[in-house]
């Protein structure tokens, strides 16, 4: 009788992957819409509820095990000393979690397409055939390179052979080992204990179990995925762009079916975690990173980056970079816009073009229309900065507070020099350098007096003051 629990997931992460050609990041570091291919194969396994999660990992692995207590705090991190395979990578992985009872699945890495879905599938039909090993297989047009599953006539898996170890007959074969697997952990012990290195690779095989299993008269299974696309692993950084793409379509694909208008998916990026509201709407050339969430009503882009930003409901957000901003309902942005982190608006708000906002927030109907630079402040409600306003937070050592009340009106081209506070209602003249607080209801000029000098032009040029053009030729 087997046991349905799932006592663990073993991720094989331990690989250099050459052929990713990096010397900054190894290969299951490397990103795709906002999880790394790691990332991407523990979220998956995570949402199967195993007892234990141990990843394997032996190049760089103190940026892998670094990036696994970021990701996943309540996995393992299990150190595989020389890479001598898949069977060893699993044997090392098994030995620190003792007399394991029930299930356990085996996944590689770099496989960040595969669904949690496809997963539970694989485990309840292990546990359904009562199954020594259930494999994850799929039929592929090209199989080059790929592991061939052999199966007797009665369909029974009888072996997985490797492509290097592949006679022609077997090399016809289309369907192939996805690498992924559901094995009874008992079983799985005792084959490991079998497993030699008399093959190609001179490396422990976790395929063999197969042909253990098979000799030991236990029965083996397969589970031939429904979408062979899944299944694909990433080896070098064109497999990963393919896969990025695929994952792209598969993501955008989900947001219009649960009601959001994409205008043009093949333009739109939008990362794993990014949540929007059905009835937003995203426009050509958007990227949605991160924590990005999308209200309902909300239009995003064309032309727009949104890291960590929370967009409210009928929000418009016009050829704008956000990252760590809040923008209110019905609050209007850009176009030309940078709202970088701390930077909140107020509904009905507008930070409008070419205009820098930072760490202040921005009032219930307040505007910031065109051509400023606002840091480190807090405006209050109904007020407006004109254009060419900035806000002068920086002394060379400290950043300083500036505060606007309700019902301001700053002048185009005025330099508020923190720390300063203009009260309510209060206005400041165009031009001005505000170095002082204005009280409310106060005008603040902060400006030389204008003077005309008469005749200084016909004096400057010394030709009583005509303007002389040259003879056509």
């Amino acid at each position: 009788m087997i046991d349905a629990r799932l006592a663990a997931v073993v991720v094989l992460a331990a690989g250099e992957g050459t052929r990713m050609k990096s010397t900054r990041t190894p290969k299951v570091l490397h990103e795709l819409l906002g999880r790394t291919l790691l990332g991407h194969v523990v979220a998956a396994n995570r949402s199967l509820q195993p007892d234990h999660l141990v990843v394997v990992v032996g190049h760089a692995r103190e940026q892998v095990t670094a990036h696994l207590a970021e990701i996943d705090p309540a996995a393992t991190a299990v150190v595989q000393e020389q890479q001598n395979g898949t069977g060893h990578a699993v044997r090392v992985a098994l030995e620190g979690l003792g007399e394991l009872e029930g299930t356990v699945v085996v996944v590689p890495g770099d496989a960040p397409l595969l669904r949690a879905e496809t997963l539970r599938l694989l485990v309840d039909e292990h546990h359904a055939r009562g199954a020594a090993t259930t494999l994850l297989s799929a039929h592929l047009d090209d199989p080059t390179g790929y592991g061939r599953i052999v199966r007797d006539a009665a369909g029974g898996v009888v072996a997985i052979v490797e492509h290097k170890d592949a006679d022609a007959q077997v090399l016809a074969l289309t369907e192939v080992n996805a690498g992924v697997y559901a094995f009874d952990a008992a079983h799985l012990r005792d084959a490991l204990e079998g497993l030699t290195t008399d093959n190609a690779q001179g490396e422990e095989y976790l395929t063999d179990v197969i042909a253990l299993h098979r000799a030991a008269g236990l029965p083996v299974a397969a589970h031939v995925a429904a979408d062979a696309v899944e299944t694909n692993g990433i080896n070098d950084r064109v497999q990963l762009s393919q896969a990025r793409r695929l994952l792209r379509d598969r993501v955008v694909e989900q947001h219009q079916r649960a009601g959001v208008t994409v205008v043009d998916p093949e333009t739109t990026w939008i990362d794993v975690q990014v949540a929007i509201e059905a009835d937003a709407e995203l426009r050509p050339g958007c990227q949605l990173h991160g924590l990005t969430t999308v209200a309902a009503g909300a239009v995003v882009g064309p032309d727009t980056t949104l890291l960590d930003t929370e967009v409210g409901e009928d929000a418009t957000v016009l050829k704008a970079h956000c990252v760590g901003a809040v923008i209110g309902p019905r609050a209007n942005v850009g176009p030309y816009t940078y709202l970088r982190p701390g930077t909140v608006l107020g509904r009905g708000s507008k930070a409008g073009g070419f205009v820098e906002i930072k760490a202040s927030t921005i009032g219930e109907g307040s505007k910031v229309p065109h051509l400023s630079y606002v840091g480190d402040a807090v405006i209050g409600e109904r007020s407006n900065v004109g254009a060419a306003t900035v806000v002068v937070n920086y002394d060379g050592r400290a950043k300083h507070r500036t505060t606007i009340g309700d019902d301001v009106r700053i002048g185009s081209d005025t330099m508020l020099v923190a720390p300063v506070t203009v009260g309510d209602g209060a206005y400041t003249a165009a031009g001005s350098v505000i170095t002082d607080d204005v009280p409310a209801g106060a005008l603040g000029v902060g400006r030389a007096r204008q003077r005309n000098i008469e005749g200084w032009v016909a004096r400057r040029r010394g030709d009583g003051g005509h303007h002389h053009q040259e003879k056509q030729s």
